[in-house]
């Protein structure tokens, strides 16, 4: 990557990405809910409520970003994302988390897409548009990274406090940190929330047009598509791991003499910061991978990953928890190879003032098919477990992508073009 880059802002942005991914429940946040008794169907439906406030707001969200400032944007995500971690922490029954749920999706939706607006903004204004992959790529395997250590560290939270609820509590501290970091973003970045209130009903009334055409355009259509999808799968899916890490920590002969639930604990942390490094490294290396495979990259890619998501389900099926395991990381790593890639082939194809709108349009469609298949992943894990599940979702995710696929082939062949 050009030394040019890497000035004060790039380091902001990977300062970013690494606190924003100190989740600290991400990796707990199964069993947290089956620690509180609610069946899997019950847990789909949590899922799937976080799913459709996003859905809901996605796009306003994005809209609003775009005409009235991103830094706006994120600092009321932010605020929405605090108090969805208190109330995580003070939660005793269905309909407290069901709350919590909707305020971390309304939080996700002011988030969504602005960021990434705001990094191709000042890509623009410094013209290196030729190095969207690359340089997403950087600030994205930063946002891995912190995902590692925050796994870590959860994992260490866990074994010394024995209990899961805290963690909740102590995710608000980096995401404190974080808000106070956006606010120091330079107010070019803003967008157009830096001009007068005039402007910006025009150029709201300009947005909505553009938007409008770019939706139009079938290949815009078709990369928000293929990025949704995996995306969506990913986050329906991603969270049945843990208790795949539960088997497999108990399995390790260490801390025999610790209580199960510490030992437990603090294995998926390590377990988590091993993947994270592994996604961290697959996003730096999304641009080369993309330059020798571009027009291929995108199929190729859904059809491993939903493989993945079959074998996880064979495996976990058969009780081969260790082999789950790995079948299962394979999706974490196509998604953070797929996400850079997708990311810089929408913003060549899009106009920029524009790109956290049609970015929050993905983000929108990949909620509503996480909701679906949040829901529908619940009530299979509960009728009969989650590795069947795992099998049912991904073998019919399959057979769809190829079926695209084939059609797409047979569709350019007949006419001559491409779409």
């Amino acid at each position: 990557m050009n030394s040019l880059l890497r000035n004060v802002q790039y380091y902001k942005f990977c300062a970013y990405g690494f606190l924003k991914n100190f989740r600290f429940f991400d990796a707990f946040l199964i069993l947290f809910l089956l620690e509180k008794e609610l069946p899997y169907t019950q847990i789909g439906l949590l899922y799937a409520s976080r799913e459709i406030s996003i859905y809901i707001f996605e796009i306003p969200s994005g809209i609003i970003a775009d005409s009235f400032g991103r830094k706006n944007s994120l600092v009321g995500s932010f605020i929405g994302y605090i108090l969805s971690f208190a109330l995580f922490y003070i939660s005793s029954d269905f309909w407290l988390l069901l709350m919590a749920f909707v305020l971390y999706g309304i939080g996700d939706s002011f988030r969504s897409g602005t960021h990434k607006g705001m990094i191709m903004d000042y890509l623009k204004m410094n013209h290196w548009e030729d190095q969207k992959i690359n340089y997403y790529g950087h600030t994205r395997s930063w946002s891995q990274l912190g995902s590692a250590v925050s796994s870590l560290i959860a994992g260490l939270i866990v074994f010394y406090t024995g209990k899961y609820q805290s963690i909740f509590l102590f995710s608000i501290i980096p995401y404190l940190f974080n808000l106070i970091l956006i606010i120091s973003y330079p107010k070019e970045l803003n967008g157009s929330g830096s001009v007068k209130n005039t402007e910006n009903r025009l150029g709201f009334i300009l947005i909505l047009k553009s938007f409008y055409l770019s939706m139009k355009q079938v290949r815009v259509l078709k990369i928000i598509n293929t990025s949704a999808l995996h995306s969506a799968f990913l986050k329906s899916v991603k969270d049945y791991i843990q208790p795949v890490m539960v088997h497999v920590a108990l399995l390790i002969p260490v801390f025999l003499s610790v209580e199960s639930e510490k030992k437990t604990g603090l294995l998926i942390g390590v377990f988590y910061f091993i993947i994270y490094v592994l996604t961290s490294n697959a996003s730096r290396i999304a641009s080369g991978i993309a330059s020798k495979r571009m027009k291929t990259i995108s199929h190729i890619s859904i059809v491993i990953g939903f493989l993945s998501g079959i074998l996880c389900g064979i495996f976990f099926y058969y009780e081969w928890w260790f082999f789950s395991l790995i079948a299962f990381v394979g999706i974490f790593v196509i998604e953070n190879i797929r996400k850079p890639v997708l990311t810089g082939i929408i913003a060549d194809n899009v106009p920029n003032e524009i790109l956290t709108s049609v970015i929050s349009a993905q983000s929108q469609l990949s909620g509503i098919m996480a909701a679906i298949l949040a829901v529908v992943f619940g009530i299979l894990a509960d009728k009969y477990n989650i590795g069947i599940s795992f099998i049912i979702i991904s073998g019919i995710l399959f057979f769809a992508a190829i079926l695209a696929n084939s059609l797409k082939a047979r569709f350019v062949d007949q006419s001559g073009k491409k779409i």
